[in-house]
């Protein structure tokens, strides 16, 4: 399962996430694809769309079962603390949090 949560993205990089992915909201794109089809998408998207800012998670043989990957600082972010994955939203933390 792959989750991919977009901001400030072109409409042809929406389409392009269509083709592998529903998009249940605007933005938000929830799919079955495998590790190489989801390189393959976000290589692409990497090297054809400058200022999108992504959040990807998908899934992994970890304790949680999921990575959190983020592409150009999304307004949520993932972090990991104590080897865990975790999302912070701006408002999370204090300025001097060392996040």
């Amino acid at each position: 399962m792959t989750v991919i949560i977009t901001q400030d993205s072109p409409d042809a990089i929406r389409g392009i996430l269509k083709r592998w992915f529903i998009e249940p909201k605007p933005q938000v794109f929830v799919g079955s694809v495998n590790k190489s089809v989801r390189s393959h998408v976000l290589q692409y998207i990497r090297n054809n769309a400058s200022g999108i800012r992504m959040l990807v998670i998908y899934s992994s043989p970890n304790c949680q079962g999921f990575v959190i990957e983020q592409i150009n600082d999304p307004d949520y972010a993932g972090i990991q603390w104590d080897g865990l994955h975790l999302i912070a939203s701006p408002q999370s933390f204090p300025a001097d949090c060392p996040f």
